[in-house]
């Protein structure tokens, strides 16, 4: 007997992240510039705390929403940095990692047919996700040429008008694009002019650069009661491992995700709660002082890309640039040759979909020393191919 799998499922192919990777993971000279995982541990007070209530036995379910004092505290946390007022009773909903949000907001959001309009270059798991769910992916695409910002003209240009659903991720994976409030600005006045429910990725909104502030879509006028936000620990307070993330929405749409969360996950586990609580109250300086630390290698991979004649997008935001390979190569040929030949792995902008044909992600979430060898090592695979450009001063 052979078990028929769904249709769904098999028309979604294998991560392309992860096939890439495991091609990596068979050498041990590698430097890896292409998982988007923090090199940091986790602040070590939030760390006592986990450990402390492992100790203490604290190793229960909570509330299916999460512990009310840890929505408690993520409600006064994105008020105070982000001027989003959530009431932790009912638009507030812990979740494993923020890609169970994303998940449970595709179930309890799309329903078939619907129309999911997903700017792109985009995080991977946003179209299988909507495809899972039984809906149908419109990709809109961004533009080099427009700092990779999404635009009302992209929009149009795709049909985004008769979308049901608008996904977006700023600061962007795999881009390291923002969005401030003046670009953001008619992005939801089309949502509103059109009806479209806003599905807003946040998860990298600690991370920018150059003084800027994150903004967040549902703090513009008209946005709040048809968005739903996803945050999370993983990112600025490198939690990675003990996934744990968090939506933010209407009562309606929240209530909703938890119904699916209630028959799938039960709550969130119950460890990384209390480790979040304790980030949220006291780790505040770790988390500047690991992004001060990212924007140094920003500055210097953004540097180096230039010096040895590389395009490259001049990201503020996440922790991810985006050069492009020279041409004549695809962006896959690019990467798989640098990894075989000088042992340094970064992912095919390919696999983003479309606006990402012909770049690399490069990460620079490692530390610094690693990301010098990897540099020395891309500028000499370019001279030996004698591919290094000139740099142009003008």
């Amino acid at each position: 007997m052979t078990i028929e799998l769904s249709d769904r499922v098999e028309s979604v192919g294998p991560s392309g992240i992860r096939r890439f990777f495991e091609i990596a993971e068979e050498r041990d000279d590698v430097i890896s510039l292409g998982v988007g995982e923090p090199d940091f541990s986790t602040p070590w007070a939030a760390r006592d705390a986990a450990i402390a209530s492992l100790e203490q036995g604290k190793t229960s379910y909570t509330a299916n929403r999460g512990k009310r004092e840890l929505r408690e505290a993520i409600s006064r946390y994105v008020e105070d940095r982000f001027d989003l007022e959530y009431g932790a009773d009912e638009e507030i909903l812990v979740t494993a990692g923020a890609s169970e949000a994303v998940d449970l907001a595709f179930r309890a959001i799309v329903d078939p047919g619907d129309t999911v309009a997903v700017a792109q270059p985009s995080y991977i798991s946003y179209e299988p996700g909507v495809i899972f769910a039984g809906g149908e992916v419109l990709s809109v695409p961004t533009r080099e040429t427009d700092d990779f910002r999404l635009t009302v003209e992209e929009l149009e240009r795709a049909g985004a008008a008769d979308a049901d659903v608008l996904v977006i991720c700023y600061p962007n994976n795999p881009t390291g694009a923002i969005m401030t409030r003046a670009d953001l600005e008619p992005i939801a006045a089309f949502a509103r002019e059109h009806d479209l429910t806003v599905l807003s990725d946040e998860i990298y909104a600690e991370l920018t650069y150059d003084d800027t502030d994150h903004t967040s879509i549902a703090s513009l006028k008209g946005m709040r009661e048809r968005t739903v936000v996803f945050n999370g620990f993983s990112k600025a307070h490198a939690m990675t491992g003990l996934r744990l993330g968090y939506a933010l929405g209407p009562a309606e749409a929240i209530g909703a995700m938890n119904r699916i969360h209630q028959y799938t996950m039960l709550s969130a586990p119950t460890t990384p709660q209390y480790a979040a609580l304790e980030a949220l109250d006291s780790c505040e300086d770790d988390v500047r002082k690991m992004v001060d630390q990212y924007d140094r290698r920003r500055r210097f991979v953004l540097s180096r890309f230039r010096e040895i004649g590389m395009a490259c997008f001049e990201a503020k935001g996440a922790f991810y640039v985006f050069p492009e390979v020279p041409s004549g190569w695809t962006a896959e040929e690019f990467a798989e040759e640098l990894l075989h030949e000088q042992g340094v792995a970064a992912v095919p902008g390919d696999v983003f979909g479309d606006g990402a044909e012909g770049h690399l992600r490069v990460s620079y979430a490692t530390g610094l020393e690693d990301l010098k060898e990897a540099l020395n090592r891309i500028e000499a695979f370019l001279e030996e191919r004698n591919e290094v450009a000139p740099i142009d001063d003008s």
